[in-house]
């Protein structure tokens, strides 16, 4: 069985995530004695590279220019650049993975993956999708962080030609990472349950901000408003490309929520106390059963 330790990671986009990637695997995995693993990192920015080697949270680094002679080194490579380029990225260079090696993206919508999956697997390589269900507001490497993970879910989808100890061994390494629910699905059920948990809450908090009065209103906030719209502090393009990319899922969501949202509306208008009390009551029953920990995943 391969050690975790032991095994040399490669990660391609050294952004947010990325970046959290490199220093959770850095902090969890190889700051043991006796480790011989190494973290080696790409992307277009330079500085991010440079600043994380003088943290050394990575061993060395290499531009995209010559990124093919990092990646035949490496034997888990985290691929975190947004959906398209992901693709792109994969079919222009899966002929310079490491034979036998793992590689994974971080995509939060897998339409793409799977539609041109043809144009990614490679039998140098184990492609196995992924989706980490953790982050933050910021955006770069400087605002990177190995406790983003903390307590969070990773969402993977296994292909049928995946090695089955390759999966295990990705299992082990997201659990030392953090991780402390790994969900396993395939790629239209993680689109249309990820469009409700994450992609429209950050079209509602959007909204939300956008129909505020005035930038000052916080001034009269006592922690709900807060609270709702912390992830209205959004990295535009990468969310742009996300909510386009799952349309379909996403306003399908969007239009129960319309619904839901006109039904409140009503009750207030209309007085209608005895029904706005029963939808809450219900509201808060359901929302006490999504907090049960034992509940069963769809696959």
């Amino acid at each position: 069985m391969k050690k975790l330790n032991e095994l040399t990671y490669g990660v391609v986009g050294l952004g947010l995530m990325g970046g959290s990637i490199a220093k959770s695997i850095r902090e969890n995995i190889l700051c043991t004695g006796g480790s011989s693993g190494k973290i080696y990192a790409s992307t277009r920015n330079t500085a991010a590279l440079e600043l994380a080697k003088s943290q050394h949270v990575i061993d060395e680094f290499f531009t995209l220019d010559n990124v093919d002679q990092m990646l035949c080194l490496c034997d888990f490579v985290f691929v975190c650049f947004y959906p398209h380029m992901t693709v792109d990225f994969l079919a222009a260079h899966k002929g310079a993975f490491k034979q036998g090696s793992i590689v994974t993206d971080i995509n939060g919508v897998k339409a793409e993956i799977f539609d041109r999956i043809g144009e990614i697997e490679s039998d140098r390589y184990d492609f196995i999708p992924g989706h980490p269900m953790a982050g933050g507001e910021k955006e770069g490497y400087a605002a990177s962080n190995a406790a983003f993970f903390k307590n969070h879910n990773y969402i993977i989808m296994p292909l049928q030609s995946n090695r089955a100890d390759n999966v295990e061994l990705f299992k082990r390494l997201i659990t030392e990472m953090g991780f402390t629910q790994i969900v396993e699905t395939d790629g239209r059920i993680h689109d249309h349950k990820i469009a409700f948990t994450s992609q429209l809450c950050h079209v509602i908090a959007s909204a939300l901000v956008n129909s505020a009065e005035d930038a000052r209103v916080t001034q009269f906030g006592g922690g709900s408003f807060e609270d709702l719209t912390r992830i209205a502090m959004i990295n535009a393009p990468l969310w742009t490309e996300l909510f386009l990319a799952n349309k379909k899922e996403l306003v399908g969501h969007i239009e129960k929520f319309e619904k839901s949202l006109a039904t409140l509306k009503e009750y207030i208008l209309d007085d209608k106390a005895d029904e706005m009390k029963a939808y809450l009551e219900d509201v808060r029953c359901k929302r006490i059963e999504m907090s049960r920990k034992d509940v069963k995943v769809e696959k």
